[in-house]
């Protein structure tokens, strides 16, 4: 994942060479291979490159288009094969990415935006006009922070730079915070109130003046449908789409890394890439798979399922035993992390992580996020049903609800009543609703302004459709898309998510609910299409294994120090959690009794991530010293 930067100052001044080289520097790692820039007056833009393909190493950054606009890219452009026929007559032979990228501009403006898909963040200077422009793929893969003062605007795909060299102090966004201890922050937020990011399929223009306005420029049709007469075409459809997709994230110059769990999602990737390359070895040199396994977890079988993998592929890739960094997780302090993260001993298998990746020469990552969100991975029918009420198909929904009731062994009248739930307005059901509910050691004027109870929704918005089902995977997509432009890449990789490509996921959203989750079959279509692809053992396994023991351990070893940082937390004095609660809910969650604990962990996290923000002078408002966070850090990573 290359890295871009930028700055312009408004007044016309000229770009600052030290704080150019200190961006340059800052990003060094992120973009390892290489350095190159344009400076023009009171403009710079930077580009250090991260190469994953064979065209990205033949470009030249920042490009200039044949109309003089200035752009950096940091992308996998996904349909090449369909832009170039369009632009062919701007375009030279075997164009890179970027220069495709750029003719699109030149001809449609803005409007490209839509055309273009794959993961990708762009940055687009046009001198005549005097403005800028930021665009990142409908998900925010890939992102673009911009820091606005009255004088200049800095940009960068990295935030710690526009933090670390302000030379100023920030204030604490708190839709921001509420956002992450709900689910996700909204996608356009970041943790500071002086710093935004340009939002999932959208794009950002500033003019000379200072001036900002935000533009959508791709969205999911409501009236996008798909109908076929029998399950046969649709899992044709599926497996066609899913094939393209994994074929999309296999173009490589170096050997592709998956993922392997051995649950349906990292599974599937696996044996549909191994397949597309028996016939296409030209797009990558290897695939190598990586698994993490701890048998000392709930269900922890996974080691059993991804050996089926293995062995079916002869070759046995990486493996990660995380139990044995279990009894050593610790809150031992991290460097800076420019947004709150979870705890435990994630830098351990993180450092592990990374030697798997240099030794075997690899850059691009293939990842199963997105598989239980939108394949049908969730076995709840709540939505389902309520489609069935709207419609008002009273036959079929009294044979579904028997159906279900006997598969999740709930009554009748407690279906029907969560089904009626999804039909309600939030409004009202923020305050019905279990998963709405506030946690007691929250403050609640903090939770009140900021709308907490909502946020813990899945759907707070209609999205001008009528049918539950769809609102609710429109909603998911949303989520998702938060919770991408929430996260921090990691250094030295390139990570690729086969279940969120567009053309996939808006097919998804296309077909009967009733496709993806039947009574008894969950994931009911993507388990029917890979019949013959995946191995029966796969598509047949029921278990999960759930990542809660490190965790918990944590808090026991690290109880002291968390009593004597909670003693004084940041938090409270900033408004966002009560003190006494959260230490009544700490015991709690130490003696084993039943607390929510992965928010109990968010706040945790939260209190680390202010106090290293106070310490290192970067925030209004209340101060701590360093002397009270010594051995307790915050691993963003974990």
């Amino acid at each position: 994942m290359s890295v871009q930067a930028g700055i312009w100052n408004f007044d016309g001044s000229s770009v600052d060479s030290k704080l150019l080289a200190d961006f340059s520097e800052s990003l060094k790692q992120r973009g390892p291979d290489g350095e190159s820039c344009y400076v023009g007056g009171s403009v710079a833009l930077l580009y250090r490159p991260f190469h994953t393909t064979a065209e990205s190493r033949r470009e030249k950054q920042p490009y200039i288009s044949r109309r003089g606009f200035f752009l950096t890219w940091d992308g996998r452009l996904d349909n090449r094969d369909e832009l170039i026929p369009e632009l062919r007559g701007e375009l030279e032979a075997d164009p890179t990415d970027i220069a495709i990228v750029a003719a699109a501009f030149d001809r449609w403006k803005t409007d490209c935006f839509r055309r273009i898909l794959g993961d990708w963040a762009v940055s687009v200077y046009r001198p005549e006009q005097r403005e800028l422009i930021f665009a990142v793929d409908y998900m925010a893969v890939r992102h673009i922070f911009y820091h606005l003062r009255q004088d200049r605007v800095w940009w960068s795909t990295d935030l710690t730079p526009l933090v670390l060299l302000s030379g100023g102090k920030f204030h604490v966004e708190d839709d921001y915070i509420a956002g992450y201890l709900a689910n996700d922050p909204d996608a356009h937020l970041t943790p500071y109130r002086e710093i935004r990011q340009t939002s999932p399929g959208h794009f950002v223009r500033i003019t000379k003046d200072g001036r900002v306005s935000v533009h959508r420029f791709w969205w999911f049709t409501s009236k996008s449908k798909i109908r076929y007469e029998t399950d046969a075409d649709y899992e044709e459809h599926f497996r066609h789409l899913f094939r393209q997709s994994v074929r999309r994230r296999l173009r490589s110059d170096s050997p592709v890394l998956a993922e392997l769990s051995g649950g349906l999602d990292s599974s599937s990737i696996v044996c549909m890439a191994d397949d597309i390359l028996e016939h296409e070895p030209e797009l990558t040199q290897c695939l190598d798979t990586l698994s993490y396994y701890d048998k000392t977890e709930p269900h922890g079988d996974d080691w059993i399922y991804f050996r089926k993998i293995e062995e079916r592929r002869g070759r046995v890739g990486a493996h990660i035993d995380a139990s044995k960094y279990g009894e050593s997780a610790s809150f031992d302090y991290a460097e800076f992390t420019p947004v709150p993260g979870n705890l435990g001993a994630g830098r351990q298998i993180e450092a592990e992580r990374a030697i798997v990746l240099r030794e075997g020469g690899h850059r691009a990552v293939l990842s199963g996020i997105g598989g239980d969100e939108f394949m049908g991975g969730n076995p709840d029918p709540c939505a389902l049903l309520a489609d069935l009420i709207a419609q008002f198909k009273v036959a079929r929904l009294a044979k579904e609800l028997v159906a279900w009731s006997l598969i999740k062994r709930k009554p009748v009248i407690q279906l029907l009543w969560q089904a009626i739930v999804q039909l309600l307005p939030t409004s009202l059901v923020q305050y019905i609703a279990k998963e709405a509910k506030i946690e007691p050691w929250i403050e609640g004027d903090f939770a009140r302004r900021t709308r907490l109870a909502s946020r813990q929704l899945d759907v707070n918005d209609h999205f001008d459709m009528w049918l539950p089902s769809r609102r609710a995977y429109v909603a998911g997509v949303f989520l998702m898309a938060n919770r991408m432009a929430a996260s921090t890449p990691r250094i030295h990789e390139e990570m690729r998510y086969p279940y969120l490509d567009r053309d996939l996921i808006q097919f998804i959203l296309s077909v009967p609910a009733s496709q993806l989750l039947r009574p008894g079959e969950r994931r009911s279509l993507m388990r029917r299409s890979l019949v013959g692809v995946v191995p029966h053992e796969i598509l047949s396994r029921r278990t999960k294994q759930a990542g809660a023991r490190t965790p918990v351990i944590a808090l026991g070893k690290n109880w002291e120090e968390l009593q004597a940082v909670f003693d004084s937390p940041l938090s409270t004095s900033l408004g966002y959690i009560k003190r006494n609660e959260m230490l009544n809910t700490m015991h709690a969650a130490r003696d084993g009794k039943t607390v929510h604990i992965p928010r109990l962990l968010s706040t945790v996290a939260l209190e680390f991530w202010l106090r290293d923000l106070s310490s290192r002078g970067l925030l209004y408002g209340p101060t701590v010293s360093l002397p009270v966070l010594k051995n307790m850090p915050l691993n963003a990573n974990a």
